[in-house]
């Protein structure tokens, strides 16, 4: 029998992070020694409060259906967190929980955006954004930003890019994949141009509390008192909680967007997991001594990669402020040659990398860029040390 799929299917590619990570999995299986970096998730186990929570949960029997939304106790839950961390206010009914912030964000692409609606993104981009627009029959459209300005939007050239398609802007501080944040005063011009021209910013801040340094997270939802209209903030326990496979994200704003993502999630997942739910209560009212362990020791090895990085000759690599991930510049090994091929693109560099030197990373054409490598640096250290010896090793071979 012949079908023909939906033509939404042919405009969107499957996750290339979650595919080279497959790969990376089926080496290891055969027996292979793989340095891998592509991991999108903390390697830390999920705290103590998390697992307890839902012992009890599983013991007590609460393994059933919950409210399409999530259960009042991890909504109140999120309120807190809100209130606490930010000074923001939000209801129950404004609160929407899903199975992972990418379901968060694909409710909300599924509630806003039609034909002929665009969305603005800056680049680089956490690979999912733009197919997520795409299946929404929305059109996506890119915002360059530099590296030599550490990745700050150009607030002029985000005005040039609005126009009357123009509904929404999605922007992720700290970011997946570069590390970088942006200022209050850069929010607070993204903030300008989105009331004037009446849109909606997505706030992906499921990075805000792996962050370094002096750096303090900013949420444009708190930078004018009526950004809150115009704001939708995505969030999760993934990365705060290393809770990735609990599948526990959430989403915060205008009631009326709220509602619109919890009819559609009514008519496809419907709530997500009782007991994963339970857990998130346990991580956010006991996992604050968690989250500060976890980034110390992320911090070790933020440095040890990045002081690695800028040790190896043709690679450069900025210190990220945010995040777990490395985004180095490997513009000045692109055309160099291996065994007579030419290495033209961060794609070539990356496969050169698996299997000359068993490391594996993500190459950085899904993130929108020409010119850089993401590399995860969740691992531990000995394998970053080590992961790195092999890459230098690597490059020492190319012509």
């Amino acid at each position: 029998m012949k079908m023909n799929l939906a033509s939404r299917t042919t405009r969107i590619t499957p996750s290339p992070t979650l595919q080279l990570s497959a790969t990376v999995k089926s080496l290891v299986a055969q027996g292979q020694r793989i340095f891998d970096f592509t991991a999108g998730e903390p390697s830390f186990d999920s705290p103590d409060e998390a697992k307890q929570a839902a012992v009890t949960a599983i013991q007590s029997g609460f393994t059933k259906y919950t409210a399409v939304t999530g259960i009042d106790e991890l909504k109140d839950a999120i309120i807190e967190k809100f209130q606490h961390d930010q000074g923001l206010a939000y209801s129950r009914s404004q609160i929407v929980v899903s199975c992972g912030a990418k379901h968060s964000l694909f409710n909300l692409a599924m509630a806003l955006f039609e034909t002929g609606d665009e969305v603005i993104i800056p680049t680089p981009y956490w690979v999912s954004y733009p197919e997520q627009i795409l299946v929404a029959d929305a059109t996506p459209v890119f915002l360059p930003t530099s590296e030599a300005r550490n990745y700050a939007i150009d607030l002029s050239a985000l005005k040039n890019t609005i126009t009357k398609q123009t509904k929404a802007i999605i922007i992720n501080s700290p970011c997946n994949p570069t590390g970088s944040m942006y200022s209050r005063e850069t929010l607070q011009g993204i903030a300008t141009l989105a009331m004037q021209h009446n849109l909606l910013v997505i706030s992906d801040e499921i990075y805000e509390h792996i962050i370094y340094d002096d750096h303090q997270h900013c949420s444009i939802a708190t930078v004018h008192p009526d950004m809150p209209q115009h704001t939708v903030i995505v969030n999760g326990a993934s990365k705060t909680y290393s809770m990735t496979g609990w599948r526990i994200g959430y989403a915060a704003g205008p009631e009326a967007i709220l509602k619109a993502m919890g009819n559609i999630q009514s008519q496809s997942t419907s709530n997500p997991t009782s007991i994963a739910q339970k857990a998130a209560v346990g991580a956010m009212q006991g996992g604050t001594q968690f989250i500060e362990h976890m980034v110390h020791e992320l911090d070790i090895r933020r440095r040890a990669i990045v002081e690695g990085f800028n040790q190896i000759p043709g690679i450069h690599c900025p210190m990220p402020a945010g995040a777990f991930y490395a985004f180095p510049n490997i513009a000045d090994l692109l055309g160099r040659q291996f065994q007579g091929k030419v290495l033209s693109t961060p794609f070539d560099l990356a496969n050169f990398f698996l299997h000359e030197a068993k490391v594996a990373c993500i190459p950085g054409e899904p993130f929108g860029t020409q010119a850089h490598l993401r590399f995860s640096y969740t691992g531990p250290l000995p394998v970053i040390e080590e992961g790195l010896h092999q890459l230098t090793q690597a490059i020492a071979q190319l012509d």
